[in-house]
Order: C-alpha cells, then sequence, then structure tokens
C-alpha cells in the first residue's frame, strides 16, 4: 500500500513513505481548536442480549458527521447506511459503518464511503481472485479526521502501538502510515493484506475500487464472521 501525491501523480511514479504527512498534520490541528469528541465505551452498543444495538452505532456515526460538519443526506436515514462489529462484540475497537453508492459488477467498479470512531479498526483482511472475479483493488481519499493504513511491507516501528490488542496476534500488515484530510492511499498489491484504524478523531474516508465481491473477502481474525 502506497501513498499518491501531487508530485507522484505528475511525474507518474509513486511516491515513497518520506513525504510528510501534511494533511494528517493539519488535521491534528484544527481537531485542537474544537471540543473534544465523545469517547465511546463498547458497553455503550450492546444490549442485555449481547447483540450489537445498531441504532446506537448509527447514532454515533451521525454525531461523528456533524462533528466533521459531513452532510447526513438522506440516504444515510436509509437501511443501505450498514454497520458491523464482525462479529468480535467489541464495536468500539473492531467496527465500521459504510455504505456502497455503487457496486458494479458487470463494468467493475464500486464507490464506497466508509466511518470510523476514534480509535476503531476496520479488522486486517484482503481479497481474493475467484472463478467469477479478479482480486480487488482499491484507494481510500480521506475527507475528515485522520486514518492509520496498515499494510504489508517494512514493518513500522510503531506499528505494534497501533494495532488494537484484538489483532496483537494474527495481524500480518504492519506498514502503517497516516493519512489526513486530502491525502490518498492505494492498495499496491493484490490478494495483500490491509486495514485502517481512525484516529482520535474520527475517519470519513471514500474507497474507489474495483467490484467488492463478498465470496472473494478474506480475515486475518479466525472468529470474524459477517
Amino acid at each position: 500500500m502506497k501513498e499518491l501525491t501531487r508530485r507522484g501523480l505528475l511525474s507518474g511514479v509513486l511516491a515513497g513513505a518520506a513525504v510528510p504527512i501534511l494533511g494528517a498534520r493539519r488535521a491534528t490541528a484544527e481537531a485542537a481548536d474544537k471540543p473534544a469528541l465523545k469517547k465511546y465505551k463498547n458497553e455503550d452498543f450492546y444490549g442485555a442480549d449481547g447483540k450489537l444495538d445498531v441504532a446506537k452505532a448509527k447514532a454515533a456515526y451521525y454525531e461523528l458527521m456533524e462533528y466533521h460538519k459531513f452532510p447526513i443526506m438522506p440516504v444515510l436515514r436509509t437501511d443501505q447506511f450498514w454497520v458491523l462489529d464482525f462479529g468480535l462484540g467489541k464495536f468500539a475497537e473492531v467496527g465500521m459503518a459504510g455504505i456502497f453508492y455503487i457496486n458494479d459488477e458487470r463494468d467493475d467498479y464500486l464507490l464506497h464511503d466508509i466511518w470510523l470512531l476514534p480509535g476503531q479498526m476496520i479488522p486486517e483482511h484482503y481479497h481474493v481472485k475467484t472463478d467469477k472475479v479478479a482480486a480487488k483493488m482499491e484507494a481510500w481519499l480521506v475527507r475528515h479526521g485522520t486514518d492509520y493504513f496498515g499494510s504489508e511491507g517494512e514493518p513500522s516501528p510503531n506499528a505494534d502501538e497501533i494495532i488494537p490488542p484484538s489483532h496483537k496476534e494474527c495481524a500480518k500488515a504492519k506498514h502503517v502510515v497516516l493519512k489526513g484530510p486530502g491525502e490518498v492511499v492505494k492498495l499496491e498489491v493484490a490478494e495483500s493484506r490491509h486495514w485502517q484504524k481512525a484516529g482520535p478523531e474520527g475517519a470519513i474516508v471514500t474507497e474507489v475500487a474495483t467490484y467488492h465481491s463478498m465470496d472473494a473477502l478474506r480475515f486475518s481474525h479466525p472468529q470474524i464472521k459477517l
């Protein structure tokens, strides 16, 4: 997974990891001028039956949108806007919200928005080639907040500090970059493992990709189920 910069785009090559994370720094500076975003506990999202309370989870994301002045479009009040805890029961640590605006198998493209609460992780996963689809390729544009992107490659010195407890034993993607608004990261190698984790202000991210097939999706954590 590599980061795309203006210089890289103009020269037609991918920039190296030494490029300053200006968007992330700017987002951090701007966050200092805002009131603190509410900190959630895992128990905030589960009922007495131990099941994820979807309404409470969505309410937290609406608060995130309001915090970042992201428009809550009518479609985000429908069932097209979904939330997941990946069957781990640790939504505050591992979970996400998302919407597929379009996921076209015939023409092979996807437009997807992602919401992450502060410190929340999309678990490590990868997309394989099947008899029906090629391995998914994707890129992400951070719109609000900051987001850590983990990929396979040379391990970053602070990777183990960023990866949450639930993934300490299974995570293999330990090359980590931090991105902020306006910055793009691209999955560089098909079928490679990757994950995301929001910074303290959460993250709102747009993904552009080839077709997303649930049958081609694999997770590193053995207990994840959808």
